[in-house]
């Protein structure tokens, strides 16, 4: 099972530089868990920079994933992986979705680095 976070789909959506990094896991639909706050990440970002016809075209490509809302359960496994990660709540509500379905965690967020059950690649320098 594959999780990808919010700028791994903003990265994708953009065919930019690490794209083809995470290309593989939003490609494979039957492994693809979305955790409904990236829904809520990536939506905003595009519409607000693309409008928001361009953001629901995206979420509608997400979707074709497994959404996995953030219930009691999760929210309180996301708390407990805030504190003992230093994350902000949405890094650590897709940490705990991704944990929660045995998946890997694709990002270029610096904050996943080193743990475990990540596949990290650092964000390309902007020039």
């Amino acid at each position: 099972m594959n999780v990808v976070d919010s700028s791994g789909w903003l990265e994708y959506f953009a065919d930019s530089a690490n794209a083809d990094f995470f290309a593989p896991a939003i490609e494979d639909l039957a492994k693809l868990v979305i955790p409904s706050i990236s829904l809520f990440e990536v939506f905003k970002r595009i519409a607000l920079q693309h409008g928001e016809q361009q953001g629901r075209y995206c979420m509608a490509i997400m979707q074709r994933g497994q959404v996995v809302t953030l219930d009691a359960h999760l929210a309180l496994s996301a708390a407990e992986l805030s504190i003992q990660h230093k994350l902000p709540m949405a890094d650590s509500s897709i940490l705990a979705t991704a944990r929660s379905v045995d998946a890997t965690l694709w990002t270029q967020d610096e904050d996943f680095a080193g743990i475990a059950g990540v596949k990290y690649i650092p964000k390309p320098s902007r020039r």
